[in-house]
């Protein structure tokens, strides 16, 4: 790394004899759109309980005694998001690594097993998905441990799920001898692609064969070793954007140009399917990747007649239905069967269950169509808290703003646009031009075209105003930043 770029205290104190974790915050999560879109993809979403996919992966490796604080490897873009909800639950990581680009997984673990090595070359490392749920964390921790003991002797540990059906959505791997140094973990006798439904009930009557979670527990210096053996492109191209990288406030920047030129591949297909030192632990924990509509069916407690229903949900004569209902939108259905449906504020999806790992079909078509609809929801977040678009039109359009408390827009201005903001909760100090006052709920102001302005929360309440613009052009892309909290400017 760049000579002028200073480790933090927390980074370079690193004691011995714990695991690393290393999670990987980078997908998109297509298959689960409308709700999951790529500015906010499913790790954020609370769909296994109150707290995120993202949450849920650091609080299990929140124990201290066990785990260093997790380095985060995430999409540039998403930021901010990741370092809000680590916040919310206590998390402090010990940094956070920004991708420039989407790579896949290999070059994301390259990068943070370059940063593990730093205090200890031979530092134990956890490679985690962010955007997993796991039901028994008791037994996850119990199957880490046993791979501990495989990993510290050179190998690449791996975890099969214990497959509870003939799943056609996972890849599979197929056990082989038991590891005499390393009790409870097996050899790799093959990795075997998705398979079709007649293989896949052939995988769960054999009973060796186990969905491949995507999580991997290792030695940073042998993870890099294999890829320098295997893909020695990925290795140096890490190499060079992880030495130029840059700080940039709470986050590390690895030098784009560099990281762009790293070929994009999983970890499986660059390492794990390639070395000689695979190794896999069985563990029955209540794995699931997330991966569609009909998984998260499948992980809810259904009614009676099979439906798992979330939100404002009227069903009558409905059987095996997923109906989630997101933005305060009321969905009914009478007299159908084995279907998803899902309504957002601006998009509504309705598909056959069996149909459901074929949802990015649409995004693609939503993309290809330069659709908004495909990436961004109408709530969309910032740094600084997040708005949501409630109204459209011609030369107007309305905001609910929320910012959270001791935040602050940036100082900017607009050369199309002017804006109205209501105070609705909360306390909001506005700057606009050479004057600073505050605002109480029912108190407005009025922003013109071409000044400038600001909005804080001096309280500590979150604050939320309505803005009302009005002019030529509403899009996100006119706004002069001055001054910027956040790097923006």
């Amino acid at each position: 790394m760049t000579t002028d770029m200073q480790l933090s205290p927390t980074q370079a104190d690193r004691p011995q004899g714990r695991i690393q974790p290393i999670i990987l915050s980078g997908g998109a999560g297509t298959r689960l759109w409308p709700l999951s879109r790529e500015a906010y993809p499913k790790q954020f979403l609370p769909l296994a309980g109150d707290r995120s996919l993202l949450q849920h992966t650091a609080a299990r490796v929140a124990d201290r005694d066990r785990f260093l604080p997790p380095i985060v490897v995430c999409n540039a873009e998403h930021r901010f998001i990741v370092a809000e909800q680590l916040r919310q639950i206590g998390v402090e990581p010990m940094a956070s690594v920004l991708e420039p680009a989407a790579r896949n997984t290999a070059p994301a673990v390259a990068v943070g097993a370059m940063m593990a090595v730093t205090g200890n070359r031979q530092q134990p490392i956890l490679v985690l998905p962010s955007d997993h749920a796991i039901r028994r964390p008791d037994a996850f921790h119990t199957a880490i441990e046993t791979g501990l003991l495989a990993a510290m002797r050179g190998k690449l540990v791996t975890f099969g799920v214990k497959p509870s059906g003939p799943e056609t959505g996972y890849g599979y791997i197929q056990t082989g001898p038991a590891q005499d140094e390393a009790p409870g973990a097996h050899s790799v006798a093959r990795f075997v692609e998705k398979p079709d439904a007649a293989r896949a009930r052939q995988f769960l009557d054999q009973g060796d064969h186990y969905w491949n979670g995507g999580i991997f527990l290792m030695r940073a210096d042998v993870y890099l070793d294999e890829l320098k053996r295997y893909e020695p492109a990925i290795l140096d191209a890490c190499t060079v954007a992880f030495q130029a990288a840059t700080q940039d406030r709470d986050f590390i920047r690895l030098d784009a140009a560099a990281f762009e030129r790293s070929p994009g591949k999983s970890v499986d297909y660059a390492v794990m399917e390639r070395t000689q030192h695979a190794a896999v632990v069985p563990v029955d924990m209540g794995w699931s990747d997330v991966g569609s509509w009909e998984a998260l069916l499948t992980e809810a407690d259904p009614d009676v007649d099979g439906n798992v229903a979330i939100g404002d949900v009227v069903a009558e004569d409905t059987r095996g239905c997923y109906v989630r209902a997101d933005s305060g939108l009321m969905v009914a259905t009478l007299g159908v069967e084995d279907l998803v449906i899902v309504a957002t504020g601006d998009a509504a999806l309705v598909a056959r269950r069996d149909r459901s790992q074929d949802v990015k079909r649409i995004v693609e078509r939503l993309k290809a169509a330069g659709r908004s609809e495909s990436t961004t929801h109408l709530k969309v977040f910032r740094p600084w808290g997040y708005y949501e678009t409630i109204d459209a039109g011609d030369r107007h359009q309305v905001k609910h703003i929320s910012v959270l408390p001791g935040r602050a827009l940036s100082l900017q201005m607009h050369h199309k646009r002017a804006e109205h903001w209501v105070v609705v909760r909360g306390v909001a100090r506005v700057t606009r031009g050479n004057d600073m006052f505050e605002l109480y709920e029912n108190q407005s102001t009025y922003i013109p075209l071409g000044m400038r302005h600001r909005l804080e929360n001096p309280g500590e309440n979150p604050l939320h105003l309505i803005e009302v613009q009005s002019g030529s052009y509403l899009g996100e892309d006119d706004i002069v930043r001055f001054d910027d909290n956040y790097g923006r400017a």
